[in-house]
């Protein structure tokens, strides 16, 4: 099965729910998820203070993020990070099984001119770099991660070049963004196709097909939100809805995991803060989010830092 890739640079300005649809073709052969998220990629974006080509390139990050987390079981997340030689630096989407997605820019500053009329996201995100995929299965072990070469660095295609030869399943991946008049994301969302064990080679070439013609993925969203989408892309073919959610952006960050990651530099560390400035910050990469600790918030942590080491080493004499 080849990889398809479709975008578009159409301006649509309507708002409608943010959410992801699964389906599966009635033989079981092959499933489609369609995703549209405009006011969840217009949230991240504000929060990022994106430049106009990198507000469309986390559109479409965010529409491949909420594909991949509907895949997941319960509790189970997924994170990919698009990182390239070019001023973008990175690119980093979060999201779980449950429709929460988050996302960050390395430069959210980086900009770059349109290519044969298109947004050049290439540009900005490097031809050279890497795409990595973790996957926290919530089983109390390391993340699962996954790496390839970015092949086009154009975000679909090397997010459909990873399922295809990372997770040995044939993908295609179709994302779009767009921006309304006030150079805000007006629309973004994309679409998912897999073929499983069971497919029948006459199903894949009608699905192929009718991405080979589908209209610009933000047109049908916005006309008639993933539903639309997903009848272009089945077209004749019988399929049956698995489920529908809601998606939402939601950072998780909180105070007492930051102290967590400050009480990981250890004792010496957290000694030479308190020496040199006795005080520390901490910002979240994804909402912003400031976390302040003084003096005394410090030696607490230093305090609990050392008590952890004198009891370790009673388990050890022990």
């Amino acid at each position: 099965m080849r990889l398809f890739f479709i975008q578009n640079s159409l301006s649509w300005g309507n708002r409608m729910n943010d959410y992801i649809v699964r389906t599966l073709s009635k033989s079981g052969g092959i499933r489609i998820l369609a995703s549209c998220l405009p006011n969840l990629t217009q949230q991240v974006c504000a929060l990022q203070q994106t430049a106009p080509t990198v507000s469309i390139a986390m559109g479409r990050g965010l529409a491949g993020g909420a594909l991949m987390g509907a895949l997941l079981k319960p509790e189970q997340r997924v994170a990919l990070k698009f990182e390239g030689n070019g001023p973008l630096q990175k690119l980093i989407i979060e999201a779980d099984s449950n429709g929460a997605v988050r996302g960050s820019a390395g430069n959210p500053a980086a900009d770059a001119e349109p290519l044969n009329g298109r947004w050049n996201v290439a540009g900005i995100l490097g031809r050279a770099g890497f795409l990595t995929v973790s996957k926290d299965l919530g089983l109390g072990r390391e993340p699962y991660r996954g790496m390839v070469q970015l092949r086009t660095s154009e975000i679909g295609d090397d997010l459909a070049y990873y399922l295809t030869d990372s997770e040995q399943v044939p993908s295609a991946v179709g994302l779009g963004a767009v921006l309304n008049e006030q150079g805000q994301i007006g629309q973004a969302g994309g679409f998912l196709v897999q073929a499983l064990p069971m497919a029948l080679d006459s199903e894949i070439d009608a699905v192929m097909a009718n991405i080979a013609t589908l209209p610009p993925i933000c047109e049908l969203l916005e006309t008639g939100g993933a539903e639309k989408l997903l009848e272009h892309l089945w077209g004749g073919l019988g399929y049956v809805v698995l489920e529908k959610h809601d998606l939402f952006f939601s950072c998780g960050c909180f105070r007492e995991k930051v102290e967590r990651a400050l009480m990981s530099l250890g004792d010496a560390a957290l000694g030479e803060l308190l020496s040199k400035d006795g005080k520390a910050e901490a910002k979240c990469e994804f909402c912003g989010q400031l976390y302040e600790f003084d003096r005394a918030d410090l030696e607490k942590l230093r305090a609990s830092v050392q008590a952890d080491g004198q009891d370790q080493d009673a388990n050890h004499q022990a």
